[in-house]
């Protein structure tokens, strides 16, 4: 039953925002000055009201505004807009007449009359002129009246959307004396409000803490039978619990049992209901006792104590509290929602099945405004077959699914007493997030509104645990050690990271940082999170350090590992690298603000070293287009182990999300052999670090293939080389060499990888507005066993020249190269030379001398250090000389764009650079097809290159060298380029 039904009532958050959304702003109060004075007493109205929110922790005080008669009345009601009118008759012969004027002209405002109790009220309250009048109430001189009176009206406003939106609960009032709901609706919504506050702290943060407060029961008042019949038929599914005096109005007549008639009726319906009884007679508990219901005494001087007291343990408010049915006796107390995942596997069969018969379960969460939990437990029917352990056990893994969907998305504040294996990503410190924080917060949102979408079965989307230290720390840590002077100085970066280390991180952190390594029990990153990171406007990853420090028993050994390594970000922001690259973006390095990630580590470990089955990194756009692939289908780089070896541009496998069983690097045995991983990087395990370095990855190691396979990690990712029959069978075979081709994910599906990607880019471009890059890692030690961990995401920053100049409208004229069939994406600005192969009396058969030559030519290039155009017909690297210039990538390292050339008399296949693909996208280089004998194949200015004095020039090759630099612009998501004349 458990897990398909927890499954079936998928648990989805709760739009707090989204209650309450009717309020009272402005009142319009009218009355004497005497009676202002009056209500006023030691302060004025607007300061009372405002005090009493604040005391019950809520928002939207509204203002009071004040006249005197009906003149003034209708000028404010004409010229302002108000949502209540409170007047205060002065019991004139006429002072009733002015209801009638103002709601003939304002129908839709509510009109409250305010009035000292007297029988002259009384004698009223039953006449027509009162008709117009939505409530009566009796000024007892409490400012916590006026709060009454605006939340009554407040719920009925919103009863309807709140209730059907997400189950909002009802308590019904059934009173018809004034002077009695004068003073029990305060009572009531005091006891009501103060509740709220308390399960509000059930909330992550201080917003959403403020937004649950919306989820709080509502009170609704009526004041006859049929009065309360209606309501209770409206909202029959969401009445909490019922309080109803005995004697009420019923067929237009007072009947003194009306109380329990209804009570009788309502229990006919729901047996289970609570319903707490009031009379002035204390002869009537017989009747309270009769329907099994509470009983509260009016004239008892304890009376609103009494009441508290029966709210509290009939409505689910409070303590829950376990008790054995047959004695009464109290087993164990509940305080909140921990406590009820802690109880909830040792309270006794006899006691659960009590509670849960009575709704105790799901009322105890409708209280507390945890709506998704209650639906779920109300749904639960007991009878004679059901099983109680398996009931049970429901109620636990709601609990538990309840909290994680609640910490997914949610940037938490962090509290050492409630972190726990359910807290996905929390803050310590009130400053910014930095750029990776920012990001990570916003992937766990992603996981939590696109739920039902990322919802695969055997691959979980999540975020790993991640705990980020604010920015303010930094600023803490630095003024306290006084270190900015050290930081800003021309001080070596050992010497500038020793004064950080042998710093004091403030000693508050300790308590936090010891809670969080009890629950992580994985190697932690340390990652940096500056403000500047991850900016759409600018590209700012990988400036600053991250370190891994591995997972040891002793948790002061980890705390000083911690410590060291925030030190050490922190210290990284002043490296003579991070100085020269905050000059080259025109930031200013002492406006640099640093906070630090620490996020569990995926992976799993074996032995001594630590990785996960998959790293990868995925971009929403493809510069790189090849075959039938499209640019916004995207591309990913797939690795074994951490992700750092793909960032560093070691050979990953690189393929498109829509097309999983078409990867050039497997095309061919001789690119699978040559262009798929050997290596990989794992965290040393064994060696706990004694000093951390300015090198960020001293402790980690580069292992090769032998090594995973002999940690079993490849078993599922790998493929097998067999060198008798010169093939590759797909799988992991004993014996023959691994070779990492992802087939078990991509072509098998063992792991629905590629569907991931495809929902997580989509969502993320869509969200972000523009294209993005993410970073994930997938462990997989059992196929259904699989976990898909988003670790970062950013926006793919483009060339600003090449998002804001159509290359469509450039004149032709203006260019050397122009191509419409074009590979790479960005601006070059600082190329002056180009080489290309002279076309007249071209001859394929000379392509091997062409190649000799042009080995010599990239190699002074090299020697200089400058960059080039490298234009030719034919493919690049084609080992068949005919169909192109037979170059090995050292043959041309330093060309910054190949240029695949067609003529009229030699036409051949566009290779779209597919030999040197993996150099092309590691190194940003720009990849041209140009077929100038067809309309709209692009064009090839050599006239142009004829009339320029050669820097170097052979029996096959020209290079040019300009004074001015060629602009190269190459817009990879239209598949245009060009390179444009100095």
């Amino acid at each position: 039953m458990t897990n398909n039904y927890i499954r079936k009532h998928r648990l989805k958050d709760t739009s707090f925002a989204s209650l309450m959304n009717k309020r009272i702003f402005n009142v319009l109060l009218i009355a004497t000055k005497y009676d202002i004075f009056i209500l006023e007493d030691d302060g004025r109205v607007n300061e009372q009201i405002f005090n009493e929110y604040v005391s019950l922790n809520l928002s939207y005080p509204p203002r009071f505004t004040e006249v005197l008669n009906e003149e003034q009345a209708l000028y404010e009601l004409q010229n302002n807009h108000y949502e209540l009118i409170i007047y205060m008759p002065n019991m004139d012969d006429d002072s009733f007449s002015i209801v009638n004027t103002l709601k003939g002209q304002h129908p839709d405002i509510p009109v409250v009359i305010l009035t000292p109790f007297s029988r002259e009220v009384v004698k009223r309250m039953s006449n027509k002129e009162m008709m117009n009048v939505d409530y009566i109430f009796t000024w007892l001189g409490n400012a916590e009246l006026l709060v009454a009176i605006i939340k009554l009206i407040e719920d009925a406003m919103n009863a309807e959307h709140d209730t059907q939106e997400v189950g909002v609960q009802i308590i019904l009032l059934i009173e018809d004396s004034v002077r009695f709901y004068s003073s029990a609706l305060p009572t009531l919504y005091h006891i009501i409000l103060e509740e709220s506050k308390n399960f509000a702290k059930e909330a992550l943060n201080q917003h959403e803490e403020k937004l649950r407060m919306r989820g709080r029961p509502k009170i609704m008042l009526a004041r006859s039978y049929e009065e309360a019949e209606a309501i209770y038929n409206t909202y029959s599914d969401y009445i909490l619990g019922v309080i109803t005096d005995m004697s009420y109005i019923r067929g237009g007549t007072k009947e003194q049992l009306a109380g329990y008639e209804f009570t009788k009726w309502v229990k006919s319906q729901d047996k289970y209901l609570p319903v707490v009884i009031t009379s002035s007679e204390n002869t009537n508990k017989q009747y309270a006792d009769e329907l099994k219901c509470s009983f509260v005494d009016k004239n008892q001087k304890t009376f609103p104590f009494d009441l508290k007291r029966q709210i509290k343990l009939n409505f689910g408010f409070g303590d829950f509290v376990i008790i054995d049915p047959d004695t009464k006796e109290e087993i164990t107390r509940i305080r909140n929602l921990k406590d009820m995942q802690v109880s909830i596997k040792t309270i006794p069969q006899k006691s659960l099945k009590y509670h849960m018969s009575h709704n105790h379960f799901s009322r105890f969460f409708y209280s507390r405004a945890m709506f998704p939990v209650a639906e779920v437990l109300k749904n639960i029917h007991l009878h004679e077959s059901t099983d109680l352990e398996d009931a049970r056990q429901t109620i636990y893994e709601a609990i538990l699914e309840y909290r994680r969907m609640k910490n997914t998305g949610t940037v938490a504040v962090f509290q050492k007493d409630r972190f726990d294996e359910f807290s996905y990503f929390a803050r310590i410190g009130n400053g910014s997030l930095g750029g990776k924080g920012r990001g990570l917060a916003f992937m766990g949102h992603l996981a939590k509104i696109y739920a039902d979408t990322l919802d695969f079965e055997y691959a979980p989307v999540t975020i790993p645990k991640t705990v980020v230290v604010c920015t303010d720390i930094f600023d803490e840590f630095m003024e306290m050690n006084d270190l900015y002077k050290i930081g800003m100085s021309d001080r070596p970066n050992e010497e500038i990271l020793s004064y950080f280390l042998h710093s004091s991180l403030p000693e508050h952190l300790a308590e936090d940082f010891i809670a969080f390594l009890e629950i992580v029990k994985n190697p932690i990153a340390i990652r940096s999170s500056s403000m500047l990171e991850d900016s759409h406007l600018q590209p700012f990853a990988g400036v600053y350090s991250t370190y891994m420090i591995p997972y040891v028993n002793d948790k002061y050994e980890m705390l000083r590992m911690l410590s060291e390594g925030i030190k050490a970000v922190y210290a990284s922001v002043f490296y003579s690298e991070s100085k020269a690259y905050m000059t080259a973006t025109q930031n200013m390095i002492d406006e640099e603000k640093m906070a630090v990630v620490l996020q569990e580590v995926v992976g799993q470990r074996y032995g001594d070293h630590f990785y996960p089955t998959v790293s990868g990194v995925a971009r929403s756009i493809n510069f790189y287009p090849i075959g039938n692939q499209k640019p916004e289908e995207g591309v990913v780089n797939l690795a074994l182990g951490l992700g750092k070896y793909i960032v560093d541009g070691g050979m990953s496998l690189t393929y498109s999300p829509y097309h999983p069983d078409n990867i050039l690097q497997l095309s061919t045995l001789d690119l699978a052999l040559r262009d798929t991983q050997r290596r990989f990087y794992a965290l040393d395990m064994k060696n706990i670090p004694s000093n951390f370095s300015v090198n960020d990855s001293f402790n980690l190691l580069r292992l090769g293939l032998k090594d995973a396979e002999k940690d079993g990690s490849i078993r599922y990712i790998s493929s097998t080389f067999d060198p008798y029959d010169n093939i590759i069978n797909d799988g992991y075979y004993e014996g023959g060499r691994k070779v990492i081709t992802f087939n078990g994910l991509l072509q098998h599906k063992l792991f629905p990888l590629s569907r991931v990607l495809r929902d997580i880019l989509s969502i993320g471009q869509q969200e972000m507005g523009r294209a993005v890059e993410i970073e994930f890692a997938v462990n997989l030690p059992e196929p259904d066993k699989g976990m898909f961990y988003l670790l970062q995401i950013r926006p793919i920053v483009k060339s600003a020249d090449t998002a804001k100049v159509d290359l469509s409208k450039i004149d032709p004229k203006d260019t050397v190269l122009l191509a419409t069939d074009a590979l790479g994406h960005g601006v070059t600005e600082d190329i002056y030379d180009i080489v290309y192969v002279k076309t007249e009396n071209f001859d394929p058969s000379n392509n091997n001398k062409v190649a000799e030559e042009l080995e010599k030519i990239n190699s002074s290039l090299v020697k200089e250090d400058r960059n080039y155009v490298l234009v030719a017909p034919g493919r690049w690297g084609s080992s068949d000389p005919w169909l192109g210039v037979p170059v090995k990538w050292a043959y041309i390292s330093n060309a910054k764009l190949l240029v695949e050339l067609g003529l009229e008399n030699y036409r051949i296949e566009p290779s779209q650079g597919t030999h040197f693909f993996q150099n092309l996208t590691a190194f940003g280089v720009g990849y041209f097809t140009i077929n100038p004998y067809l309309d709209g194949g692009g064009s090839f200015d050599e006239e142009f290159l004829k009339q320029q004095t050669a820097e170097t020039e052979t029996e096959y090759l020209r290079h040019i060298r300009f004074d001015k630099p060629l602009i190269m612009k190459i817009n990879g998501g239209k598949k245009l380029g060009v390179v444009m004349k100095p």
